[in-house]
């Protein structure tokens, strides 16, 4: 079994596939090296997680890590954090972790003053050159991003000296319950509610939904289950088909007709978000122009549906 510290506080995350006891052997192997990592995978699968996991178990771990929002900085301001400041001979001095989180989304601008910040390789260290061990996640294709020309090979190959890959959670259902109780345990504290427990028919309600949101989604859930100590409602907005198609029995018999109609457009919302986001390669400015709706209600909107950018990008 992996055990793997949430973004935030002592609660852990529990992993019991293969993949995640694997990708737990990895990281312990690598995090005390000073290799670039470059953590994959779709929104919502725990990719910072791990960026934090992997300084956690550094050499570094003393030294903060500072995470850039790569979607939303521009070149003027890029690498000018003040935990950042360069030295008198324009060298950056930081012995910590410096995570880019969506590295993707970088303009061409950002794409060379960064390129220009990390080391080349063996090459002696120059004057401008980060010091700090480079963490960056992606929830794009890389080798496409490349082939399109929308992302510089050179910085690409620099960034991307380990790749690891997290697997969504629809392609690892035995972490789904372990998961839901962590996640119980974890809001019932925050909140000071009582700790519910999950009928079968909610874990099997849990373990065939396809999770489009990950981990993030399944949080989201469990959370309202705590907040609503309501399972039933808790889980309506859940997609009502299994992976297959058939219909899922654990949960829709205990449907009113109001409360399927309001999950029926709560499903029919999401998946209009979701291609709107698809289509603009998850620019969200422009998905909410498509959607005719202001950008901070889109915002609302992924807070809701678990897509927001918290803890478990």
């Amino acid at each position: 079994m992996a055990t793997i510290p949430l973004a935030t506080e002592g609660a852990f995350v529990v992993g019991v596939s293969p993949a995640m006891v694997t990708l737990e052997s990895v990281v312990a192997e690598i995090a005390v090296t000073n290799l670039p990592i470059l953590l994959t995978g779709e929104i919502g699968t725990g990719k910072e997680t791990f960026a934090r996991r992997i300084h956690e178990l550094s050499t570094r771990r003393d030294a903060p890590l500072i995470r850039v929002s790569c979607a939303s900085t521009d070149a003027r301001q890029f690498l000018g954090y003040a935990d950042l400041t360069a030295d008198g001979n324009g060298a950056w001095s930081n012995s910590g972790t410096i995570f880019f989180d969506e590295i993707s989304e970088l303009d061409a601008a950002c794409q060379r003053k960064l390129l220009y910040a990390l080391p080349d390789g063996d090459a002696a260290p120059r004057n401008g050159c980060l010091s700090a061990r480079v963490i960056s996640t992606t929830s794009r294709n890389m080798d496409d991003e490349v082939r399109a020309g929308r992302f510089r090979s050179e910085l690409f190959y620099r960034i991307n000296g380990v790749c690891l890959r997290l697997h969504p959670l629809r392609d690892r259902r035995e972490d789904i319950q372990p998961l839901a109780e962590c996640f119980l345990t974890k809001h019932a504290t925050r909140l000071g509610r009582p700790r519910p427990t999950l009928s079968a028919p909610t874990l099997e309600a849990l373990v065939n939904h396809s999770w489009p949101g990950n981990i993030r989604e399944l949080e989201n859930v469990v959370k309202k289950i705590v907040v609503l100590n309501d399972e039933s409602l808790a889980i309506s907005e859940l997609s009502q088909s299994r992976p297959s198609g058939r219909p899922n029995a654990a949960v829709s018999p205990s449907f009113s007709l109001k409360v399927a109609a309001r999950a029926a457009s709560r499903e029919a919302e999401r998946e209009l978000i979701l291609k709107a986001l698809a289509r603009t390669r998850w620019n969200r400015k422009r998905a909410a122009q498509e959607l005719q709706i202001s950008y901070k209600s889109l915002l609302y909107k992924l807070k809701q549906i678990g897509l927001q950018d918290t803890e478990t990008n």
